[in-house]
């Protein structure tokens, strides 16, 4: 990325009156939180139909949770990174409305942001799917190491509260998209853009006049809907970003 680059989006962010930013794994990666569909993607070396679908979940729940509460766990240990820190700063100083996010990490709140709109939910709690009980990251990850499967008390298998492949995304998507058609600045960062209905958000942004600005590992297919695209390294970036906030504001 170069120094034009820097000030492009800080201009965009300063000029912004109802700006948010848009996050996918790549977010999340400095992290230590593997993506899905970089190089080294998950789903380069897994297969989503067998451990990330709704059927998946049902038919096969051990194979489910032997997959992913190891990496729930992970993501409950990990710690937010400068891309997540930067954004909390944005919000708090009014450069940006908020987040929409695709992670499930739930690194957006841990690192201060208060507006956070989770289209895809977040792997901190579960819900039976018999009575619809709630419970904690930890009572599940313990039933998992006990017995393989969480069940509830009623015997129904404990859900993660994440959306998985053949289910509807949270209602949270219902106010993003309500958000997005009113901003006037959209600032996605990390997402392949190849996940839908999430991804849907950029040409809708786009079609309603909003500045898009995309900073990703990879291409995506909106980049020719983006007034900058920007490669490399997120949490380059966001160092960069600070820092270049700090000297506009001398």
């Amino acid at each position: 990325m170069s120094g034009e680059e820097i000030r492009k989006v800080v201009e965009f962010l300063r000029a912004a009156r109802n700006g948010w930013a848009f996050t996918g794994a790549g977010a999340s990666t400095p992290s230590g939180i593997p993506d899905f569909r970089g190089p080294d993607g998950l789903w380069r070396k897994y297969d989503p139909e067998r451990v990330s679908t709704i059927d998946a979940f049902r038919t096969r729940p051990e194979e489910f949770f032997a997959f992913w509460m190891g990496r729930f766990e992970l993501m409950a240990r990990a710690e937010p990174n400068l891309v997540h820190q930067l954004l909390a700063r944005l919000e708090e100083q009014g450069l940006l409305r908020g987040v929409i996010t695709q992670n499930i990490d739930g690194l957006h709140r841990k690192a201060g942001s208060r507006t956070v709109l989770e289209i895809h939910g977040n792997a901190w709690t579960g819900t039976c799917m018999g009575c619809g009980r709630r419970y904690p990251l930890e009572w599940m990850a313990a039933r998992v190491r006990g017995g393989g499967v969480a069940r509830c008390e009623c015997g129904a298998l404990v859900k993660p509260d994440v959306v998985l492949f053949g289910e509807q995304l949270t209602p949270d998507f219902e106010r993003a998209w309500d958000e997005v058609s009113k901003c006037d600045f959209l600032w996605v960062l990390g997402s392949s853009l190849q996940v839908w209905p999430a991804a849907e958000l950029v040409p809708l942004a786009a079609s309603r006049g909003a500045a898009v600005v995309i900073a990703n590992h990879d291409p995506t297919p909106y980049d020719d809907l983006a007034a900058l695209v920007v490669r490399g390294d997120l949490a380059a970036l966001a160092e960069a970003v600070f820092r270049a906030l700090e000297e506009a504001e001398g």
